[in-house]
């Protein structure tokens, strides 16, 4: 075969393999072929969502060391492009990879680019045959970082064996057992929840404890059930020379493969009896509040001596560590001699507390937003529901008691009292009626989490979404449960909420417990009824559904917001944007329209009072006043709210939707003709349509604004040029009384019928589909070969199909 007609895989198969194989490099041990740097981001569209194909990455060939110890990228373009064609490729996956070698190829040589500048040359041509050796590129590469044989011999130790890393854990992990190799103490690394900060640690851990590096290891955390899971999962081959630093630890349930619930006993470092710690294991495991708690728990860790352990990392270490003064801190003081790593999703800086002033600037970050762009995150849609209460304050009248007889204090009450210093009972029940709501639209069995301003609250909320969801409840009691630090019952019914497998229970109402720390990989509604200025708190509750699942339906979850938290996403330390902002009008459903689900944010309504009222003190209260006061029958309703887009820019759209389109398009096409003739002559309508969409047109919240069952070209008419609109109906009915298809037979008049009636119902991007004649009514006409032979051929049904759309778009009435 001529080399032009060769496929770009022909060339990887024929050409760029066997080169890569003579110089050494081994089909098993370092060559990965389709190696996946990003899957795509989850595009949500309505009740369904799928990966966006253009922000998909994968390297035709990654060139590893040995297994996960990266070296060079080598991209390969079929025979049609010059050799160097798949260089810039080449060199966006290399430097997500952290690696300086980058090949390009179309199978008659390569281009060879070493970012090492090891020989002063930054890119030079080879032969098929001139391909370097992998001990030519590792001694590039060690020479290139700098490293003593020493340093590589850890550098190069082997991974567990386990799942592949994703490319941002093997940075994470590559980086820091170098630099610990290299003599770094002190390292942060700063993860999005959801990304895999225990699967980095574990992996960072073995292989410095394999090296021989660090022989003895404290990883701390800050929730009893994180050590646990972290021991029978991720954790799991340490099984033997691993234990938990408690001495009120008990065995823990694990669900196997298959789905069966087996006990495990934890190995146990410290007697239970004479508190004697056991210091023969070499990975221990404890939370913080087990050694700095009371002086017997403090004692738990100075029985070990100083220099005891080489390695301390510290998960969720905004928590505690970060504070100067904090018992936390006391343990990473203790134990100064070690190597300690900081793990976070939130790294605390304030004036007060700081990891970077601890730890150092972080040696790897991967963001909330990197995560969601690159598809390992879920993404997010709010929906915005501001209670009139909250939004224009409510003053008591003058002598007005609460529900128990206390003097309410004469001021105006605002969003910022809710809850804490103001208890309406009515406030409660609106809030469970609109959770209850956004279920039963969406699915009534979707795992909820309800943020609340404190304990009180949510025992409030817990009855009152009980009762807003009686009919299930009465059957089972576990639908909704309170899940808070006072509540033992409750807490038992935290792994059963976490379990993927697990129905009950759907709701758990919480304060601080679950805001951290708990892998709730199926939550799909996040629910803020809880004021929210801390910007580590707001990403911490946001990372309890950015997990995604979509093996179990899990592709994006929902944030019902009421206290104007999510105010926090216009921060420019906030680093991902939700897919929609949607704030319901009074008497709208709680649930976004489906077609609406676009990237954006939201604002306070121009007017609308964006800091507390003035207090207003006509009337002191009582001086044995409550600390809440708690009235009822005060009515709360929706107020007055509206959304906002994101543009193709990720700005904020201000103007108004319509305006917006009008203004888009008016930069495009100068005028109605010019997009008329734009329009007719697109072969495919659809392609248009993606094309308009990618710079910003957002067609599908017109569609939701305006009208359903218009068609974009209506739309587009009717808002940017103020054209009447037709419906697609209106225009299918126009084609059929013309009748303009006498010339082809039966079968084909019977096609073009049912093409129309297609378009009537569903519009022009299904009638424009290859798989349309998959469809019904078409079926019933014959098999697809079938109805294009009743046309002559292909070639002429697109013709047909081309009339077709000149005919429903012919001349607009009004031009």
């Amino acid at each position: 075969m001529h080399p032009t007609r060769l496929s770009e895989t022909d060339i990887c198969d024929q050409c760029i393999t066997p080169a890569l194989q003579r110089a050494g490099w081994s089909v098993q041990q370092h060559i990965l072929r389709e190696y996946t740097l990003r899957p795509g981001r989850v595009v949500v569209r309505g009740q369904a969502s799928h990966r966006d194909k253009a922000s998909m990455l994968r390297a035709d060939y990654v060139l590893f060391h040995k297994p996960n110890v990266p070296l060079a990228v080598v991209e390969a373009k079929d025979a049609k492009h010059s050799v160097g064609a798949g260089m810039p490729q080449a060199i966006q996956y290399a430097e997500l990879l952290g690696v300086p070698f980058s090949f390009a190829s179309n199978g008659d040589g390569f281009v060879f680019r070493d970012a090492t500048l090891s020989d002063g040359v930054l890119e030079r041509d080879l032969t098929l045959d001139q391909f370097p050796t992998p001990a030519e590129l590792w001694a590039k590469y060690c020479a290139w970082k700098g490293w003593t044989p020493a340093v590589e011999h850890i550098a190069a130790t082997d991974y567990a064996p386990s799942k592949t890393p994703r490319y941002y854990q093997l940075g994470a992990i590559n980086r820091t057992v170098e630099a610990i190799a290299a003599g770094q103490n002190r390292v942060l690394l700063v993860m999005a929840t959801g990304t895999g900060k225990t699967y980095t640690a574990f992996q960072i851990i073995w292989r410095l404890w394999k090296s021989g590096a660090k022989k003895r290891i404290l990883f701390l955390a800050d929730r009893n059930i994180l050590i646990d899971q972290t021991m029978v999962n991720d954790f799991r081959p340490f099984k033997g020379a691993m234990a938990k630093l408690s001495p009120h630890a008990k065995g823990v349930e694990r669900v196997d493969t298959q789905g069966q619930v087996t006990v495990e006993d934890l190995d146990l470092a410290v007697n239970k009896t004479t508190k004697v710690v056991d210091k023969s294991y070499e990975i221990y495991l404890s939370l913080y509040q087990a050694v700095t708690g009371t002086q017997e728990e403090r004692n738990i860790y100075k029985q070990f001596s100083p220099d005891f352990f080489d390695l301390i990392v510290v998960d969720e270490c905004h928590r505690g560590s970060a504070a100067e003064d904090s018992a936390w801190r006391d343990i990473l003081t203790y134990f100064a001699s070690a190597t300690q790593i900081g793990l976070t999703a939130t790294p605390k800086e304030t004036e007060d507390v700081s990891n970077i002033d601890y730890f150092g600037e972080p040696l790897y970050t991967y963001s909330l937003k990197q995560g969601i762009e690159d598809g390992y995150l879920a993404p997010y849609k709010v929906v915005r529901v501001d209670l009139d209460k909250d939004t224009f304050g409510w003053r008591p009248t003058e002598g007005q008691r609460d529900k128990f007889g206390h003097l309410i204090e004469d001021r105006i009450y605002t969003g910022a009292d809710m809850n804490r210093k103001l208890v309406m009972e009515q406030r409660d029940a609106v809030v469970a009626a609109k959770v209850t709501e956004y279920l039963q639209a969406a699915d009534r069995y979707a795992k909820t989490i309800v943020f609340c301003e404190d304990i009180e609250h949510a025992e409030r909320m817990r009855k009152a979404l009980s009762n807003a969801n009686a009919d299930l409840c009465a059957k089972e009691p576990k639908y909704v449960v309170q899940i808070t630090g006072d509540n033992t019952e409750g807490k038992r019914e935290l792994d059963n909420f976490i379990d993927p497998e697990k129905t009950y229970p759907v709701i758990a109402v919480t304060s601080k417990l679950m805001s951290t720390g708990v892998d709730a990989q199926t939550c799909k509604l996040i629910v803020l009824d809880q004021t929210i200025k801390s910007m580590t708190l707001f990403k911490q509750i946001i990372g309890r559904g950015t997990r995604l699942r979509e093996d179990l339906g899990k592709s994006w979850f929902t944030i019902l917001d009421f206290k104007r938290a999510t105010e926090l996403f216009a921060d420019p330390s906030f680093d991902g944007e939700p897919v929609q902002v949607y704030a319901p009008q009074p008497g709208e459903p709680v649930a976004p329209p489906p077609p609406a689900e676009l990237p954006g944010t939201t604002s306070v309504p121009d007017g609308w009072p964006t800091e507390p009222a003035a207090t207003v003190g006509l009337i002191t209260a009582e001086e044995d006043a409550p600390r809440k006061y708690i009235v009822d029958g005060i009515p709360v309703a929706v107020a007055r709210e509206r959304v906002q887009y994101l543009n193709a820019q990720g700005k904020l759209i201000t103007e108004s939707l319509r305006d917006y389109t009008r203004i888009n398009l008016l930069k495009k096409y100068d005028s109605l003709d010019q997009f008329l003739q734009t329009w007719q002559q697109a072969d495919r309508k659809a392609a248009l349509l993606a094309e308009l969409e990618a710079e910003g047109v957002l067609i599908d919240a017109l569609a939701a604004e305006v009208g359903k069952d218009l068609d974009p070209f209506d739309l587009l008419l009717h808002v940017a040029y103020d054209q009447p609109p037709l419906t697609r109906r209106e225009r299918a009915q126009r084609v059929k009384k013309r009748s303009v298809f006498t010339q082809y037979g039966p079968v084909a008049r019977k096609v073009l019928d049912a093409l129309l009636d297609k378009y009537a119902d569903e519009g022009i991007a299904t009638i424009e589909s290859n798989e349309v004649f998959k469809l019904q009514p078409f079926t019933d006409l014959g098999s697809p070969v079938e109805l294009v032979r009743s046309f002559g051929g292909r070639p002429q049904y697109l013709s047909a199909l081309q009339a077709l759309e000149q005919a429903l778009y012919a001349t607009h009435p009004a031009h």
